[in-house]
């Protein structure tokens, strides 16, 4: 039959529950409709059970393998009246300590009364045989519980907010959950509840709040705070904090000012002087600032006195690896014994690998057990295979753990259980943000070495700060600077190409050899073609390399040259729809078995298991690139394979993958490819930077093809503005000592 297309609206009686996961509780219901048509509704609807009456609002939806669904985007919840309904009801196990036999008896003594007596009279359960006084108590908590989220649930559908924060409130908040909402719509805008500032608004509008009320004024200058740690900013200026939250909900300047004070004075907001600004932080932010600062300093002030057998050593180090180190790369070993932190830096090609292999070696002479660790899984994959060791992600060796009462994210490691090493290497630090680096250095040992090892030219942290860069511009900390460019480095175009751009040069386009190509391609849908061509035949047929081992950058999501559009073409063409390869909609993204996603959130609870049965844990990242191995339609589960990791996704948790045929220059940090295809084509100011440009180059392996227009190439290179980062890092490492030796270059 035709279904109405848009919103609408039913009611029915839950016949049976198909499906739900138990983590998240999607869900997927047979339910019964009053004129006996019966239809499957698909949704957040946690503890749903047999003979609940709903009334679902949502729209129809095709499911590739299972077909016609109703996607319940609101539901209004009642419990059963009649004595067959709650028969079904206590029947299905939903209340602890109540099976089918122990649900007849209750239901044959106390027939439609039954509810009533479990919330107001549990005691009279003891009467019916095989219920203690004890299990009573029991089974009355349980029915509470479900009555207490379902009330829950039935007021957030109502009110238009995601159904996803019923459990989340309920979980901190207990019974009491409702009750705390009508006192403060505005707590929805903790971003563990993952309500946006403008429902959480709305709703409070609604109810009647006024529009200068100060818990509005607050939660406003809260969401501008925290907003702005999507632009990196650790500190909003006091100016610009004010002015955006006087422009986001209109309100005059003294409100914003009172709110300002009343956060600061509860201390959940720290206002302070620093790098010529009256800051306004987080309090998270700020004790992270302040901890790094002092941490970083005490390190940087202690070393470790020369040793007459540092020479032997780096001589042994190099007879046993069989180079011999340029002299930056044996200052850069021998600071790694003097120094308890150290920053090594350069471009492509200059080393640092070398170097840190070397430091690596020399840390083993000198008995120190050395953790080798990187912001994203594939930069430590490549930094353990490049050392010979193992290595690992940063969150994997503090050992991630999530609090759901809380909804925050804890690391095991802490200075209650520090790491077990004697010194930590860290690649690819321009990625690390602030506070997951105040988590390292708690996590360190008072005696522990520190080694930063990255490039500050490549695009700075997703999160907020610009830690490795002001680490290295207040000259507090003893830097070492790779320069030389080696004689096989020499010889790819990839790498002189990157140092020419970061020098603020065109690339050489017209070079038609080796490891860069330029392809002019003016117009974005030659642009879009060329792509296509070059990862369906042209690079697999003539130059051997996997569509698997070739990676799509491009500067935007937007546009015909933007991920959203490439990601839908390089299904087609490299993935297409056959028969027997499953398919899952969600959202705007279809995803098949063999597509190549991404996960865009951090996901520190999620389920992983090896590929080849050693083990599992806990824990998949933002950045991570994996493989549908599977989709089972009957669960509403997806298989994604990282690496030599087994994840498996639940239906709702699909809004944490993205397709990955093409990603953003910014989603590729710490990555490297064999192959890269660079769409060059004009985008937004902010994204046609020499930076972007730089990025996208190095990370190429072996081989980068630059399709696009060469004026957007000339754009990007001449363009070295860089977004400002707030942040209070630098001024707090140059409020006292001296500048550290060999700190002084390119500031």
């Amino acid at each position: 039959m035709g279904r109405e297309e848009g919103y609408i609206e039913f009611g029915g009686t839950v016949e049976s529950l198909v499906y739900q996961n138990a983590e998240s509780s999607y869900t997927v219901i047979r339910l019964a409709k009053a004129d006996g048509e019966k239809v499957v509704v698909v949704g957040f609807l946690p503890a749903a059970a047999p003979g609940e009456e709903l009334q679902v609002g949502g729209r129809w939806m095709n499911h590739p393998s299972y077909g016609e669904q109703f996607k319940a985007e609101r539901v209004n919840r009642s419990l059963p009246t009649q004595a067959a309904g709650i028969l079904s009801y206590l029947s299905s196990g939903i209340i602890r300590g109540v099976g089918p036999v122990t649900a007849e008896r209750i239901v044959g003594r106390f027939g439609t009364d039954t509810f009533r007596v479990l919330e107001e009279r549990p005691e009279e359960l003891s009467s019916i045989r095989g219920i203690t006084a004890k299990k009573a108590g029991e089974i009355a908590e349980s029915f509470r519980y479900q009555t207490g989220m379902r009330r829950l649930i039935e007021w957030i559908g109502q009110s238009g907010l995601p159904l996803s924060a019923a459990p989340k409130l309920y979980r901190r908040y207990g019974t009491t959950a409702m009750e705390r909402l009508r006192e403060n719509p505005y707590l929805l805008t903790d971003e563990y509840y993952g309500v946006t500032f403008a429902a959480a608004d709305r709703l409070a509008l609604g109810m009647g709040w006024p529009g200068d009320a100060p818990e509005r004024v607050e939660a406003a200058v809260r969401f501008e705070l925290t907003h702005n740690l999507n632009n990196g900013h650790v500190f909003l200026p006091y100016g610009k904090l004010a002015a955006a939250t006087e422009q986001l909900i209109g309100i005059d300047a003294e409100r914003v000012e009172e709110a300002i004070v009343s956060l600061t004075e509860r201390e959940e907001a720290v206002t302070e002087e620093i790098a010529g600004e009256t800051a306004c932080y987080l309090p998270g932010l700020y004790e992270a600032e302040t901890y790094v600062a002092e941490r970083i300093l005490k390190m940087a002030g202690n070393g470790f006195s020369a040793s007459r057998k540092t020479e032997t050593l780096i001589a042994s180090v190099e007879e046993a690896q069989g180079i011999q180190y340029a002299p930056e790369q044996r200052r850069a070993v021998q600071k790694a014994m003097e120094c308890r932190v150290m920053l090594l830096t350069g471009g492509p090609g200059t080393g640092k690998t070398t170097c840190v292999r070397g430091i690596v070696a020399l840390f083993d002479k000198m008995g120190l057990k050395t953790a080798l660790t990187a912001p994203t899984g594939r930069a430590a994959k490549r930094m353990g295979e490049l050392c010979g060791t193992e290595a690992q992600t940063i969150h994997r060796l503090l050992g991630t753990e999530y609090d759901s009462g809380t909804g925050d994210l804890r690391f095991t490691r802490n200075e209650r259980d520090p790491l077990d090493a004697d010194a930590v290497i860290v690649d690819e630090t321009s990625m690390v943000d602030l506070l997951l680096m105040r988590a390292l250095l708690g996590a360190m040992g008072e005696n522990a070495r520190l080694i930063l090892v990255g490039d500050p030219d490549q695009l700075p942290s997703v999160g907020a700060g610009d830690l490795f860069s002001d680490l290295i511009r207040s000259r507090q900390v003893e830097t070492v600077y790779l320069t030389e460019i080696f004689r096989q480095a020499r010889e790819s175009a990839i790498v002189m190409n990157a140092h020419a751009v970061n020098r603020g040069e065109m690339p050489n386009l017209r070079e038609k050899s080796g490891d860069f190509f330029f392809l002019s391609r003016p117009e974005p849908e030659r642009v879009v073609e060329t792509i296509l061509e070059l990862c369906r035949t042209r690079l697999p047929e003539k130059m051997g390399i996997d569509p698997g081992q070739i990676q799509v950058l491009t500067p935007t999501k937007r546009h015909e040259t933007g991920t959203a559009a490439l990601n839908r073409k390089l299904q087609a063409a490299l993935n297409p729809a056959k028969p027997g390869r499953k398919e899952k909609i969600f959202g705007e993204y279809l995803f098949r078995e063999g597509d190549r996603v991404m996960q865009i959130k951090n996901n520190y609870d999620i389920i992983w298991r090896k590929s080849d049965g050693s083990g599992m844990g806990t824990g998949i990242f933002n950045g991570d690139v994996g493989r549908i191995e599977g989709i089972d339609p009957r669960s509403e589960t997806v298989t994604v394979l990282f690496d030599d990791r087994y994840a498996e996704y639940s239906g709702d948790m699909l809004g944490e993958l993205e397709p990955a045929f093409a990603i953003t220059v910014h989603k590729s940090q710490g990555s490297e490819y064999r192959a890269v295809i660079f769409a060059a084509m004009n985008h937004s100011p902010l994204l046609m930077s020499r930076g972007v440009l730089y990025t996208a180059i190095t990370r190429a392996r072996e081989l980068l093809i630059l399709v696009g227009d060469e004026r957007a190439i000339a754009r990007m290179t001449a363009n070295n503005r860089q977004r400002k980062r707030y942040s209070g890092l630098r001024a707090r490492l140059c409020m006292e000592g001296p500048p550290q030796s060999g700190s002084d270059h390119n500031n």
